[in-house]
């Protein structure tokens, strides 16, 4: 029976001194006159384990020409090494090839640039840096659903496919079974009627419409899946397709959002650290140094609440020369973002929003100018979050549709959330990915995703 290396090494002292079988991807290769050291990687653990091979075994010269990137199956002895680097390794009894591997592979033990290895996505988990980014995303999405499942929410598959545009932006991703060269139309426009759903239909861009209408029957429901955006930009913090956890919460403030978005971050954060050490010290060493002490500090520190208007105030008085003038009326650049959680030393909720910029369905706050929505701004990393409290007056929500020029007629099963048993209820978004970037500190969302969608980039 084949032991994982995960195993071999959680379970060191009982498997001293007997003979176990590993199967695994040679990472490096040290051949000598008499002996030689194959590190080997089965993709269960981090660490590698070194395997020690002699003149005992009769295909010695065989191995010592092993190239990098060959699976091999060894069996051997457990051999613990506690005064040594590593704390055991495996003295081989029986090494076998099982997959060859040729000179020309792309990944060889030395420091690859992330540019390059975005052009091999499909080998680059075999790399130190991508074997823990992709296990801390692994981890990362376990702990969002085991906060969400412990606290009692409901996990929701909201559809892919929809016809409701959550943000009225017009950046969601069309989709049709009609034959673009022989489009039917009507009055010179696509006739979406003779399409497979007899209207025009989307890839979604958030799972919110729909998590709130569960909402209103569970309370608490989260959703995590994938998402679209057309939007053109090739920023390090953008993508075509990324994850979102949007959790949804009836009977619930913009206070009492703040308080589950905090705690749920911490839990999160302090879930990986303590799953994921050998690769949160890897991406501090090698990625961004001082990384552990910044989760670290994330974990015990008390968020920062302050208005989008008082931000604004500090931001003009503070002696900087901004890029872009701050102003009342407008969002907050990165340059804002970062003078901020700088000056509070901590991660802090910008709340009231000028309703301009922000979606229809947003709470209306009494002085009409401003909306009860919130943003997450963290040190390092910008905006993390992004919520508010839902508008849960049928009229003030009418209004505001018709102010945007959004179609209420499309919305009705919308609508109807506020017409039966309407109650106050928040919720927030959060990019998965933006996630995994502030775990790990890369500053390229395309380095945190597997197989990353970008403009004029969809290889794979």
């Amino acid at each position: 029976m084949r032991t994982r290396i995960k195993d071999l090494f959680r379970k060191s002292v009982e498997l001293e001194s007997q003979e176990i079988m590993i199967k695994g991807w040679v990472r490096t290769n040290r051949a000598q006159a008499q002996f030689g050291f194959l590190n080997i990687n089965d993709g269960s653990y981090f660490d590698n384990l070194q395997v020690v091979y002699d003149l005992n075994l009769k295909n010695f010269e065989e191995i010592s020409k092993f190239r990098v990137g060959m699976s091999v199956c060894v069996k051997g002895i457990v051999i613990l090494t506690p005064n040594m680097k590593q704390p055991l390794e495996l003295h081989a009894t029986h090494v076998e090839m099982l997959g060859d591997c040729p000179e020309s592979f792309p990944i060889q033990p030395k420091r690859h640039t992330r540019e390059f290895l975005r052009e091999v996505a499909h080998l680059r988990p075999r790399t130190n840096l991508f074997n823990a980014v992709f296990r801390i995303r692994s981890v990362a999405a376990m702990a969002i659903h085991s906060y969400f499942q412990e606290h009692g929410y409901l996990y929701v598959h909201t559809p892919l496919i929809t016809c409701a545009d959550c943000e009225g932006s017009d950046q969601m991703f069309k989709i049709s079974t009609l034959n673009f060269n022989q489009l039917p139309t009507v009055d010179g426009k696509v006739d979406f009627s003779k399409d497979l759903f007899g209207k025009q239909a989307f890839i979604t861009g958030s799972g919110q419409l729909h998590g709130e209408t569960f909402a209103m029957a569970f309370s608490d429901i989260y959703t995590f899946g994938p998402t679209f955006r057309t939007e053109n930009s090739n920023t390090k913090t953008h993508a075509n397709e990324f994850w979102m956890i949007e959790p949804e919460m009836a009977f619930c403030d913009l206070e009492e959002l703040m308080n589950i978005e905090e705690e749920m971050l911490k839990f999160v954060v302090e879930y990986v650290l303590k799953t994921c050490p050998l690769e949160i010290e890897f991406c501090d060493q090698f990625v961004a140094k001082g990384l552990k002490q910044k989760l670290t500090d994330l974990i015990h520190s008390k968020f920062v609440r302050i208005s989008h208007h008082d931000v604004v105030d500090l931001l003009k008085k503070a002696n900087v020369k901004w890029e872009f003038l701050p102003s009342y009326e407008d969002d907050i650049a990165k340059e804002h973002e970062k003078y901020i959680t700088e000056y509070f030393n901590s991660p802090v909720f910008i709340t009231d929003w000028p309703k301009d910029i922000k979606a229809y369905y947003m709470k209306l706050n009494a002085d009409g100018k401003t909306v009860a929505a919130v943003d997450l701004v963290v040190p390092q990393a910008g905006e993390l979050m992004g919520g508010s409290q839902r508008e849960e007056n049928l009229e003030k929500l009418l209004d505001r549709m018709k102010e945007l020029h959004i179609d209420a007629s499309e919305m009705q099963w919308y609508l109807d959330t506020r017409r039966y048993g309407g109650c106050e209820h928040s919720g927030f978004g959060m990019g998965f990915e933006r996630l995994i970037m502030y775990l790990t500190g890369i500053e390229n969302i395309r380095d945190v995703i597997p197989f990353p969608r970008t403009p004029k980039n969809c290889e794979f």
